[in-house]
């Protein structure tokens, strides 16, 4: 069994970022440590970072590139048209991944079941250490005065100090803010 991601989505007053850490496990031996688990797709105003397995993951992030495409991206239609294909498709329902997908206005979590779940806050997390991000951002998003990028940087700080299957080396990506396109 394939281990080890941490990705987590913060979006805070006009600034939308997404953090993922590098480490790729594989049973108790860590295989990779600077996994790239981010992307951004339709023209850098989509981001989405995986957990899971690698392999079905490329496959999920090149079926979601192909919906937001289609749709113009759109992502609310594109996330639910991918997650239709996930349970209907007999190959994508054996996929084990999930993904975060975000743009300047939604951020989804996309689910190996096919389910596509917006959250109620502005933080989403998944992946072995994603319990452990997702609480440290909604405390520092209640109790400090931190930004989006630095709540995501600490809060990844403090996952990698407690999941195994996180390490500290960090990689931040953040939305183009929508004033900056006009």
């Amino acid at each position: 069994m394939i281990r080890g991601t941490t990705i987590l989505s913060v979006r805070k007053s006009d600034q939308g970022v997404m953090a993922a850490d590098g480490q790729v496990t594989m049973e108790d031996t860590i295989m990779k440590q600077k996994a790239k688990k981010l992307r951004f797709m339709y023209n850098d105003q989509v981001l989405v970072g995986f957990a899971g397995a690698t392999a079905d993951a490329f496959s999920l992030f090149e079926k979601l590139e192909g919906k937001l495409e289609k749709y113009n991206g759109n992502l609310p239609r594109s996330a639910v048209e991918l997650a239709k294909d996930w349970r209907t498709d007999r190959i994508l329902r054996r996929l084990e991944a999930l993904l975060i997908a975000m743009d300047n206005e939604h951020t989804f979590i996309l689910s190996g079941n096919g389910d596509v779940i917006e959250p109620d806050g502005d933080v989403a997390a998944i992946g072995s250490g994603g319990p452990y991000a997702f609480a440290a951002a909604r405390a520092l998003m209640a109790h400090s005065k931190l930004d989006a990028k630095d709540i995501a940087m600490e809060s990844m700080k403090i996952a990698a100090s407690i999941c195994i299957y996180t390490n500290e080396e960090f990689y931040i990506k953040a939305l183009p803010n929508a004033e900056d396109k006009v």
